[in-house]
């Protein structure tokens, strides 16, 4: 019998940047997509099984973290981040024709949307108010509907392209051209993707409690070993004010043997650490492995401990290879 075919399901509707991202998926468009309205109800169906992944925004160049997204898988049924994708973005400014700038006087959007183009809107249309949106596409396409209580909306490009009711009033209306957003692919726990050289780990590691050098002890287990963070990020878990977990992107494999015992580091410290994923990096940046760090040096210094536990004569390498005095 034929396979099923895969299931995806992504921030929606049709059009958003996270379509764009699950878009850069080999396979993804002959496989089954289907929008959720958040990051939540999309993470559901991937732990229901209605969903084999789900592709969800993380992290944006300009506002940082998606706590959304950061708190929805820290906690819950276990998930692993399969993969990265990195959306250059842009927005436009669309309303129903016949609709001038100084009409405007609500704009919709999802808020991370508006964080980026609130200094464009201040400029240009100052005595607009801000209506949060589930996404930028659905603020656009509730234009549509005619019972919207706000004038216009901020979205991608796109959207306004396969959209004909709707009139784009301005273009490039970000206030940072470079803005770039990191969305990952998310499924059930499996077998791991093979390191490249270029990879990126990402782990939840709850403080295990509040006291001087707490954080020091967990930034530790990477520093000691040689792995670079690119992400650390701080959120209350919620269950009183001062409890924090840290999400953090490391450098490099959970199969690299400086990754591996960092994690294990970690786990000492903080048992309750989640490990959310080790997968290639986007932008395929290598990651610069210190000869000491690296994994023949794991290797042989585990030899020497075993070789010392065995009773086995232990000779440094440096005295070794000395030459013998007269």
């Amino acid at each position: 019998m034929p396979a099923s075919p895969v299931t995806y399901t992504f921030l929606g509707p049709a059009g958003t940047f996270t379509e764009a991202a699950l878009m850069q998926v080999p396979g993804a468009a002959d496989a089954i997509r289907v929008p959720s309205t958040n990051v939540n109800t999309a993470l559901d169906k991937v732990r229901g099984g209605s969903a084999d992944a789900a592709m969800v925004p993380i992290e944006n160049s300009v506002e940082g973290g998606v706590t959304a997204t950061l708190d929805a898988i820290a906690t819950g049924q276990e998930l692993r981040i399969l993969r990265e994708a990195l959306v250059p973005i842009s927005f436009v400014l669309v309303a129903r024709p016949g609709t001038r700038i100084e009409d405007i006087r609500r704009i919709s959007t999802h808020s991370h949307a508006w964080a980026q183009c609130r200094l464009w809107a201040e400029k240009n249309i100052p005595s607009a108010e801000y209506i949060p949106g589930s996404s930028t596409a659905a603020a656009a396409i509730g234009l549509l509907e005619g019972d919207t209580h706000y004038d216009a909306a901020i979205c991608a490009p796109i959207v306004a392209t396969e959209q004909p009711g709707l009139a784009v009033l301005a273009e490039n209306i970000g206030d940072n051209p470079g803005a770039v957003t990191r969305f990952v692919l998310v499924g059930r726990p499996g077998a791991l993707p093979e390191p490249t050289g270029a990879d990126k780990t990402t782990v939840v590691v709850p403080l295990p409690e509040d006291r001087p050098g707490a954080l020091m002890e967990i930034l530790d287990q990477f520093a000691t070993r040689g792995v670079n963070l690119s992400r650390i990020e701080s959120r209350p878990t919620g269950q009183y004010l001062g409890h924090y977990f840290f999400s953090i992107d490391a450098d490099g494999h959970v199969a690299d043997a400086r990754v591996a015992d960092a994690l294990a580091g970690l786990h000492r410290i903080s048992p309750a650490t989640r490990f959310l994923g080790s997968y290639g990096r986007a932008d395929g940046h290598r990651t610069i492995v210190e000869p000491h760090t690296s994994d023949q040096a794991f290797r042989a210094a585990h030899s020497w401990v075993k070789d010392i536990l065995s009773g086995a004569s232990v000779v440094p390498e440096y005295m070794s290879k000395a030459s013998p005095t007269a």
